[in-house]
């Protein structure tokens, strides 16, 4: 409302009534005419005697101010609907009569709601005192253009400039409420509720901080609307924007009471989506704004309505690809967790800040105890299942400030922030291990796991996110070697036994290298054992034993690279190599006059679960020229027994083709009388342990008797291994074993040494 001012203070100096009726008599008479051209170009006329301050407006001027055309006793009357912040600067280029005037201003009403007008006077004709004249012209069109423009720009930079979706909504709402005049406004989005069911919810409000709006607020926060509930379901359902008039009365606003409560009278909502150029639409959501005005459907609000919408929309859908790239770049999959690489780039950044500030902080390796059983005997869907169960349970433990990661199959790691003490650490590392041992259900089964938790802290055990990573897994294996489901912190024993694991393990690697490239470059080599029959002079057979002489000349014992080849899965590759050169020799040493001698290989376990393994030795055989039944097959006892259904069919299949087999390391198994009768072999070997007690160990004769008298009852030839003394010959001579093999007899001899001996024997016999 305009204050009195000198549009309003009479002059001491005015002229008479009757000479103020003659001068603005025409302004009035003027002013009654109805002017079609004010009607269409939207501007009115005025009139204002300066001395006195009165005015006189046409029906088009009375019109765009709201106010009563004709004679106007002061100028507050003429301009009683200018929006309070804009009087003064109306009042400021009204202060001085006679002056060139031209000045914007916003007019409000319930009706038409906010609009722009231009006041311009016209250029005095005359010297001296005179009535003045201008027009008041609705810019509201350009300054909507120009406000959706500026808007636009305004909003795109809150919407790009702005990290989360929240903070760009709420400062357009204010955006909004603060350009267009409207008390309030929020926006409504779709959350998954339980059976999967979908609701609309309040996410983000904002309002003019000097309006009260809290019951209207709370309970605008706490609802929940279906599609198609109320005015926002409506608006969601439809996706087409809808005006609320009587927020009161209206029978399908579902907040009336709080409405009215808070002064609001009407609102309008419209949807948060835009359509791509292929047609396919984008919906987000929905915004509502609220007025304590009962505004129509003629407010500038609804021009804009599309614009806003389809800038949240985009960057709705800008943040949720972003928030996709952030998952796939930092999220485990399976347990919603950080993944490795983000977890250690965590564990990195912590330690760039606890080394400024000094603090300290912990980490705790997590490893599940028997989840690698759960899997084989359930499948990997159980397995799969612990894993997230797991996770989700580590997340409830409720760690504030704390990270949570899976690092790769069954492992975890907790990033602690602070540290706390070590009773604080114990008593977290003990809700973890409780975590792990709540059984698992899967399927209408329980299964059951454990964990082994081992600990690090910073600075103690470890400067960068690597070093404290070794120090807490190199605890949590000291745990498990310690009998699992429990609890280590690093300490300087750890660190020995840490150093230990490594050297090991670099030893390994290495071997492993230089075995793939023996492989290639021929370093590997046999010696044969002979194997005598009873009178200990005729060699009834040949066992291939492995040897690798490195390019420097040095031999390595196969007790040394065998267990590293058996670990690496190069054993099947070696062991085939065996077999062929193996058969390659046999074929030469019958030739040179070893006629029926036989060839005993020692096969590795992942060999005999080959079902492929007959054909391939078949084909062996038969391209080097020697028959199947000359080539003899060792397996371990323990091996049969561990894998029974695959190894006996492979077996089985062997002995149809004419190959023999022998069970080595008789006695040091675990199989049993009832399974032994059925297996498909030729052959026993009585391991070496047994043999070094005799004669006098009354235990190892024993068990050799027992052996003996087994092979003997199940028609088996008997092999006993490592026989180094005459003692021990005629103590198996006397019970008949009928194969002997050990260095009494003979050494390991290459092939050009067997033949060399074979060839030195038959000339000292033919010599008389």
């Amino acid at each position: 409302m305009l204050e009195p001012s000198l549009l309003s203070r009479p002059d001491p100096t005015a002229p008479h009534v009757s000479d103020l009726t003659r001068k603005l008599g025409p302004a009035l008479l003027q002013a009654s005419l109805p002017d079609a051209a004010e009607k269409i170009g939207l501007f009115g006329r005025w009139w204002c005697e300066p001395q006195t301050g009165q005015w006189v407006l046409s029906t088009g001027a009375a019109n765009l101010l709201d106010v009563n055309a004709g004679l106007h006793r002061t100028g507050n009357s003429c301009f009683e609907q200018v929006v309070p912040d804009d009087v003064l600067r109306l009042m400021a280029a009204l202060r001085e009569p006679g002056q060139a005037v031209e000045c914007e201003f916003r007019i409000i009403n319930e009706f038409d709601g906010l609009r722009w007008l231009r006041l311009v006077s016209e250029p005095l004709r005359l010297p001296g005192p005179s009535v003045q004249t201008g027009v008041v012209v609705d810019v509201t069109s350009s300054r909507l253009a120009a406000m959706r423009e500026r808007f636009c720009f305004e909003s795109t930079q809150f919407l790009i400039g702005t990290p989360t979706l929240g903070e760009a909504v709420t400062k357009v709402i204010q955006l909004v409420c603060d350009n267009l005049g409207w008390e309030c406004g929020a926006y409504w989005s779709l959350e998954q509720q339980q059976m999967g069911d979908h609701r609309l919810a309040c996410k983000y409000q904002w309002h003019q901080p000097d309006y009260p709006l809290a019951s209207f607020r709370r309970q605008s926060a706490t609802l929940r609307l279906a599609p198609g509930e109320g005015l926002v379901g409506n608006v969601w359902s439809t996706m087409r924007p809808a005006w609320v008039e009587d927020m009161v009365n209206g029978t399908d606003f579902l907040r009336c009471q709080s409405a009215h409560e808070c002064g609001l009278q009407s609102g309008y909502a419209f949807p948060v989506s835009y359509v791509t150029d292929g047609g396919r639409r984008h919906s987000h959501g929905v915004l509502e704004f609220y007025s304590s005005l009962s505004r129509q459907r003629e407010a500038q609000l609804p021009s804009l309505a599309t614009t806003i919408g389809a800038l949240i929309a985009q960057t709705v859908q800008r943040l949720e690809q972003q928030e996709l790239i952030r998952q796939l770049a930092q999220v485990d999959d399976l347990t919603g967790l950080a993944n490795r690489k983000h977890f250690h780039h965590l564990l990195d950044a912590a330690c760039l800040s606890a080394t400024s500030s000094g603090a300290s902080f912990a980490v705790l390796n997590i490893d599940l105890d028997r989840f690698k059983q759960i899997n084989d005997a359930f499948g990997h869907e159980a397995g799969n299942l612990v894993l997230h169960d797991f996770a989700q349970r580590l997340q409830r433990l409720d760690l504030p400030g704390c990270a949570v990661g899976r690092l790769g199959g069954d492992e975890f790691a907790i990033l602690v922030t602070p540290a706390g003490s070590i009773a604080q650490l114990q008593a977290l590392g003990e809700r973890v291990l409780l975590a792990a041992r709540q059984p698992f259900l899967f399927e209408r089964q329980e299964l059951t796991v454990s964990a082994s938790v081992g600990v690090s802290i910073f600075p103690d055990n470890g400067w960068t996110g690597s070093e404290l990573m070794r120090s807490a897994d190199a605890a949590m294996y000291r745990r498990k070697h310690g009998g699992r489901n429990g609890l280590s912190f690093f300490s300087s024993g750890t660190a020995g036994t840490l150093a230990e694991q490594r050297s090991a393990l670099a030893r390994q690697l290495t071997m492993e290298a230089e075995l793939q490239h023996a492989l290639v470059s021929d370093e590997f080599f046999l010696v044969y054992q002979p194997v005598f029959g009873r009178d200990a002079e005729h060699m009834v057979a040949v066992e291939a034993l492995i040897r690798w002489r490195r390019p420097g000349g040095d031999v390595v014992p196969p007790d040394v690279f065998i267990p590293v080849a058996e670990q690496s899965g190069l054993i099947v590759q070696i062991g085939r190599w065996v077999v062929k050169r193996a058969c390659h020799d046999l074929a030469l040493l019958q030739r040179a006059g070893f006629k029926d001698l036989q060839v005993n290989v020692n096969m590795a376990a992942p060999e005999f679960v080959n079902a492929r393994l007959p054909a391939e030795l078949m084909a062996v055989v038969e391209a080097c020229g020697v028959a199947p039944q000359h080539l003899c097959l060792e397996l371990t006892e323990g091996l049969v027994m561990k894998q029974p259904d695959k190894v006996i069919p492979v077996m089985a299949a062997l002995r149809q083709l004419g190959f023999k087999i022998s069970l080595d390391d008789f006695g040091m198994g675990h199989s049993s009388l009832s399974r032994m009768k059925n297996l498909p072999i030729s052959s026993l070997k009585i391991d070496r342990s047994f043999v070094s007690g005799l004669p006098h160990d009354r235990g190892d004769g024993a068990i050799v008797r027992t052996i003996l008298d087994l092979g003997r009852h199940m028609k088996l030839q008997v092999i006993a291994e490592g026989v180094e003394t005459d003692a021990q010959l005629i103590y198996l001579r006397q019970f008949g074993c009928s194969l002997i093999q050990g260095f009494l007899l003979g050494r390991p001899k290459t092939v050009s040494e067997l033949m060399a001996a074979h060839s030195q024997s038959t000339n000292e016999q033919a010599t008389p």
